[in-house]
């Protein structure tokens, strides 16, 4: 991890950086996995709209990393994960309605992302000047 985030007040529950790689490798398995699901289900409905909601939920995870790290703007960290969560949900939700299997593969991603959520309001809480 860089100096700047060594230097940063952590939130309480704030897991070791070990932990981050191996949890990220399944949720990122469990994703795929949940997209092909999704995918292969015979009938789907609201397509066009799950599929913009996902990629831009998929934009948005893609962009935090960068936002909190390269950046250092905790500010845009945080408001970038408050809209994945928003788009979580409904990615959630309509891939359930499609596929509870889908769905479910999903709920440990949520939980996770919740707890970031908690992590990146905690750091922008704790660190402001």
């Amino acid at each position: 991890m860089s100096i700047w985030y060594e230097s940063l007040t952590k939130p309480p529950l704030n897991p070791p950086n070990w932990v981050f790689g191996p949890v990220w490798t399944v949720l990122y398995i469990m994703i795929a996995g949940s997209i092909f699901l999704y995918l292969r289900a015979p009938a789907k409905q609201y397509v066009t709209v799950t599929v913009t909601v996902l990629v831009i939920h998929l934009v948005l995870n893609f962009v935090w990393t960068p936002l909190f790290f390269s950046l250092h703007s905790l500010s845009l960290a945080l408001l970038d994960i408050i809209l994945l969560d928003l788009t979580l949900i409904c990615v959630l939700i309509l891939f359930w309605k499609t596929s509870w299997v889908a769905g479910a593969l999903l709920i440990p991603y949520f939980f996770w992302v919740c707890l970031a959520t908690y992590l990146s309001a905690g750091f922008f809480l704790l660190n402001r000047p």
